[in-house]
């Protein structure tokens, strides 16, 4: 699926969409240049799973928790890992078996460990332009504006 966005309101409508189709245990994989939007995605993926905290970048913490939705939201920066490996130190395993969602920045870096994923590509067209793709998982037949 394809969606074309003019602003930010409009990347996180896109991002609370598929919150809302999401189940436990699902792991979303973007990949998207700095600036391409991924925060602002995680802003409104977090809204459709009902999160009410406020969602900022996990950049210097590896990884934030919002556990006020009805799903709780692991939101994962790994520009800063070297391969999978470095994901499993950190508990990934933990994550993925506490039943949340796990959204995870820079998921090239730890390609080998997004088997299943739900892929969202983010790419930014110009100023406030953005073309996301997403791919993959069981439940996008669902996903509506």
């Amino acid at each position: 699926m394809e969606y074309i966005t003019g602003s930010p309101e409009e990347t996180e409508a896109v991002g609370a969409a598929l919150g809302r189709v999401l189940t436990p245990g699902s792991v979303v994989a973007y990949r998207g240049d700095l600036g391409a939007g991924k925060t602002a995605f995680t802003r409104g993926l977090a809204r459709g799973l009902g999160c009410t905290d406020t969602v900022t970048s996990p950049t210097y913490t590896i990884v934030n928790e919002y556990l006020s939705g009805r799903i709780p939201l692991f939101h994962f920066d790994m520009y800063r890992l070297r391969s999978s490996d470095d994901l499993w130190d950190i508990g990934w395993e933990d994550y993925l078996e506490r039943g949340g969602v796990c959204a995870v920045e820079w998921s090239e870096n730890v390609a080998d460990a997004m088997e299943n994923a739900v892929t969202v590509n983010l790419e930014k067209l110009g100023e406030n332009t953005r073309r996301i793709t997403i791919e993959g998982g069981e439940h996008l037949a669902d996903l509506s504006l």
